[in-house]
C-alpha cells in the first residue's frame, strides 16, 4: 500500500519528467539546432577547465601580494558558476539528445559542486519554473531584500549531507596540500559563486513586481558581460520563455526577442 507522501512523490516525479521531455522535444523556440556534440564538448570543457584550474591552484605558493592569488579566485569563481549552469542545463536536457548522458554531464557537475545532490535539484529547478515568482517557487522570497532571499535561497539548497562531505573531503584533502589553499581556492570561489548565481541569475531577474507572462525581467544586450556575470542567465526573460535553449545560445534568443 502506498500512503499519501509516497502518491504525492510519484506524481511530482511523473510531473517533472513530463517537463523534462517537454523542454526537450521542444529544444527551443526560436532555434532548433540540435545540442550535440556541442553541448556535450562546451560542458567538458567547462568541467576540466575548473579541475585543472583547481588542481594547479591548490599547489600555487599563495601570495596575497601577487595578483595571480586574485585572478585565480575570480577564475575558480566563475568555472564553478559553470558547473551548475552546465547541471541546470542537464536538468532541461539540453546537454546532449543521449538522457544518460545528458543527466551523466548533469550529476558530475552538480557533485563537483560542493556535493550538489542532481536529483535533489532537478525537481525544484522545475519547481521555479512552473511557480515562478509564487509562494511555490523555491527560489523567490516575496521580501525582495537581498539577504534574506539569499539565506531563504541558501536553505532551499544546501543540505547537511553536503556540510559533512565537504568536512570530511577538506581534512582528507589538508593531510595532503597547503590548508589555506584549499580554503582560498577552493571552499571560497564556492561560496562567492552562489552569490554569483543568486544575485544575477534570481535576485535580479525576479525582484520587484514583473507584468510580463514569466515574471522574469533581463538585463539590457551586452553579452559579454552577460557571459562574464553569469553565462547568459541575465539574459532571464529570454531563459524562461526558451527553456530549451542552452545557456550558449541565450545570446542568439536575445537578439530574436530585440529584432
Amino acid at each position: 500500500m502506498v500512503d499519501g507522501t509516497g502518491e504525492r512523490k510519484n506524481s511530482d516525479f511523473l510531473v517533472n519528467q513530463f517537463l523534462f521531455y517537454l523542454c526537450k522535444v521542444k529544444s527551443s523556440k526560436y532555434h532548433n539546432d540540435s545540442v550535440d556534440p556541442k553541448g556535450v564538448i562546451i560542458s567538458l570543457i567547462i568541467i576540466f577547465l575548473w579541475l585543472g584550474s583547481l588542481v594547479f591552484l591548490l599547489q600555487w605558493e599563495l601570495n596575497w601580494s601577487n595578483p595571480i592569488t586574485y585572478l585565480g579566485i575570480l577564475i575558480q569563481t566563475h568555472l564553478y558558476t559553470g558547473l551548475f549552469i552546465t547541471a541546470h542545463d542537464a536538468m532541461h536536457g539540453i546537454v546532449s539528445s543521449n538522457k544518460k548522458l545528458n543527466h551523466t554531464i548533469g550529476w558530475i557537475s552538480a557533485i563537483l559542486f560542493s556535493y550538489n545532490f542532481y536529483w535533489r535539484l532537478f525537481p525544484k529547478h522545475h519547481e521555479h519554473h512552473r511557480y515562478v515568482a509564487t509562494d511555490k517557487d523555491p527560489d523567490y522570497h516575496a521580501s525582495d531584500n537581498f539577504l534574506i532571499w539569499y539565506l531563504s535561497f541558501i536553505k532551499q539548497y544546501v543540505s547537511i549531507w553536503q556540510i559533512l562531505l565537504m568536512a570530511v573531503t577538506f581534512n582528507i584533502l589538508k593531510l595532503f596540500l597547503p590548508t589555506e589553499n584549499l580554503i582560498v581556492f577552493w571552499m571560497v570561489p564556492a561560496i562567492l559563486s552562489t552569490l554569483q548565481l543568486f544575485y544575477f541569475g534570481t535576485y535580479l531577474p525576479h525582484k520587484g513586481e514583473s507584468e510580463n507572462k514569466h515574471h522574469s525581467r533581463s538585463q539590457s544586450k551586452n553579452h559579454l558581460w552577460a557571459f562574464i556575470s553569469c553565462y547568459f542567465f541575465g539574459y532571464h526573460y529570454e531563459h524562461h520563455d526558451s527553456p530549451g535553449t542552452p545557456w550558449w545560445r541565450l545570446w542568439k534568443t536575445k537578439e530574436s526577442l530585440e529584432n
